[in-house]
């Protein structure tokens, strides 16, 4: 299999960015392949397109597995392991997600929980406390909002992303409400001789 210009772009460029999100080149070639490839490939034919050793991309695959990222499929009449991303690429996102926050998030969140706990020795210690109180209960409503949005399907998650600036927008008239209701004032009545009101004066 031989890349084509655009293919090959690609998956030099993933490789690239995959060391600033804390994945090495390799991996980040092997999956940019994958996931343009029409087709599952074996690790020896990986190993041949991309020009890296067997060994190389056989730990590049152990490594995406353990993120869940790629299947591995047997095929008939095909001894070798054949591997595939996934095909949606929502569910990668998804993915992508929970993987991050089992391994990054939820152990700061717990390290956190254990300090806030602490008995502080000192005024500096309470001071330190509440800033991580604070960080604390960021990351969770932030988790909290993460879970609800995962929950949504597919369809409902691509309307919620479409809306954009339109939520923006609802939240800022929804804060300016009580501030335009405070501004309006109840209309003045005109008084007969015998006190009683019975007229809207207009303002």
């Amino acid at each position: 299999m031989q890349l084509s210009p655009l293919t090959e772009a690609f998956t030099l460029h993933f490789g690239e960015m995959g060391s600033r999100w804390g994945i090495n080149r390799t991996v980040g070639q092997i999956y940019a392949l994958l996931y343009v490839s029409e087709r599952a490939l074996p690790a020896d034919e990986i190993a041949e397109i991309l020009g890296f050793s067997r060994s190389n991309v056989s730990l590049g695959l152990k490594e995406l597995q353990s993120w869940r990222l790629v299947r591995l499929q047997h095929l008939p009449g095909d001894r070798r392991e054949h591997f595939s991303t996934l095909g949606d690429i929502w569910q990668i996102v998804r993915v992508l997600a929970e993987e991050r926050r089992r391994r990054e998030i939820d152990p700061t969140l717990s390290v956190l929980r254990e300090l806030i706990m602490e008995t502080p020795g000192g005024e500096a210690d309470r001071y330190a406390q509440t800033r991580l109180r604070e960080m604390h209960d960021l990351i969770e409503l932030i988790m909290r909002w993460s879970e609800d949005v995962q929950k949504l399907d597919t369809a409902d998650l691509t309307q919620l992303l479409k809306l954009g600036g339109r939520v923006v927008a609802l939240l800022e008239l929804k804060n300016r409400l009580p501030l335009i209701g405070r501004g309006r004032r109840e209309p003045a009545m005109s008084h007969d001789s015998d006190g009683s009101h019975d007229q809207e004066l207009e303002t």
